[in-house]
């Protein structure tokens, strides 16, 4: 598959991870957790911007919290649809972006946000795309958050369902090399939680 392949895969998704599916589930662990570390670390007046939001379930605790200021961007348009009958606050308080992140990263100004996340997306990055997690990176003034698969050995590729490919990085060794301290990391049965902050 190439780039193109892969978005569109994301973009036409059902069944199995599948926006119907995400929000059957809701917030979980992995919600909080996020929840969390950008109300401690960056407080509720933080600019928040998650890519691949889906239908927004981690999103959703932070405005339960008081963050007001919540973007998110997803190249599923049936996902934000669900967003917006599921959580209807969070519709209505956050900005919402139905495009690929890189179409929404050509157009963004650096540090336009106090705190980028990412739950199990930045892994769907096709190689030929890899040049997003330096603009993404550019665009936190001070919390960077990554929940990704790292599982496999670093360079190689693994596929959901034998179709959708998810490439295993060194997510530490990829972000510290674009200015951003690792300054917590949490290995978990699923995934591996690393938080990075501006230095």
């Amino acid at each position: 598959m190439d780039s193109d392949d892969v978005r569109a895969a994301w973009e036409d998704r059902s069944g199995e991870y599948s926006p119907t599916y995400y929000a059957h589930y809701g917030p979980d662990e992995t919600s909080e957790l996020v929840r969390a570390t950008i109300t401690t670390c960056v407080g509720e007046g933080a600019r928040v911007l998650e890519v691949g939001c889906g239908v927004g379930r981690h999103l959703a605790p932070l405005v339960e919290a008081g963050v007001t200021d919540v973007t998110g961007v997803d190249v599923n348009g049936e996902a934000l649809a669900v967003l917006r009958e599921t959580y209807p606050d969070l519709a209505a308080t956050g900005e919402f972006h139905e495009t690929t992140i890189e179409s929404y990263l050509e157009d963004r100004d650096a540090t336009s946000f106090d705190a980028v996340f990412s739950v199990e997306t930045l892994q769907h990055i096709h190689p030929d795309a890899t040049w997003v997690f330096e603009a993404l990176a550019g665009l936190t003034d001070d919390l960077f958050i990554t929940v990704e698969n790292e599982s496999g050995e670093p360079g190689t590729v693994n596929h959901v369902d034998d179709e959708l490919p998810l490439y295993y990085r060194d997510w530490r060794g990829v972000f510290t090399d674009l200015g951003l301290d690792e300054v917590e990391s949490v290995e978990r049965k699923r995934d591996t939680v690393r938080v990075f902050r501006r230095r």
